[in-house]
């Protein structure tokens, strides 16, 4: 579906601007986006294996052990229903460090396979459980401290300070994850008070 909307785009854009005589000014675009898109991608890619990198260490160093620990206790409040020792607890962590140093790449598998070890606790079936939608909430807010990727974007335009984007990114994905978590809170209530009735 999603490539169906896409084709419409171009075409519904392509032939407004065979209407209009800007073909040209599209074509100039197309390249221009081309060109941008490589260098962007080569400058996340520096940054993501820099980061990447540095996440090896600090897993074999025991340093995500040690702040998978320090969570451990958090994540078994918000997700109560996954047993303590299950790896499902495990993949929910590690994908909530990865998104803490922006690492969203590298969060994706280990919110994967949090999500299949999630499924299997439910049994398999395809509505999803409440440790599941709190999860995807969480996940897509997710407290960044380090925005590594916005960080490189901002990079590769010469920023004169790429950085300080650091407070403002905490702050924000803070008020979001407070936000999602209080959301996904009130329809569980909701949803059991109507259970019980």
């Amino acid at each position: 579906m999603v490539n169906l909307i896409w084709v419409a785009l171009l075409l519904i854009g392509l032939t407004f601007a065979a209407i209009n005589g800007t073909m040209k000014d599209v074509n100039e675009a197309m390249f221009q986006g081309a060109k941008e898109a490589v260098t962007i991608s080569i400058g996340l890619i520096s940054v993501l294996v820099f980061w990447l990198g540095l996440m090896k260490i600090a897993e074999q160093s025991g340093l995500l052990s040690f702040f998978a620990h320090l969570f451990r206790p958090i994540a078994k409040k918000i997700f109560p229903e996954v047993p303590p020792d299950h790896p499902a607890l495990g993949y929910i962590l590690s994908n909530m460090i990865a998104n803490m140093f922006g690492l969203g790449n590298a969060a994706t598998p280990l919110g994967i396979k949090a999500m299949e070890q999630l499924k299997q606790l439910n049994g398999q079936i395809d509505e999803p459980s409440r440790s599941m939608i709190t999860f995807v909430a969480l996940n897509t807010a997710s407290i960044t401290l380090i925005p590594a990727t916005v960080i490189s974007i901002r990079m590769t335009y010469h920023s004169a300070s790429p950085g300080e984007i650091i407070g403002a990114t905490f702050v924000a994905s803070l008020i979001a994850t407070i936000s999602a978590m209080m959301i996904d809170r009130a329809f569980y209530i909701r949803r059991r008070k109507k259970g019980g009735m």
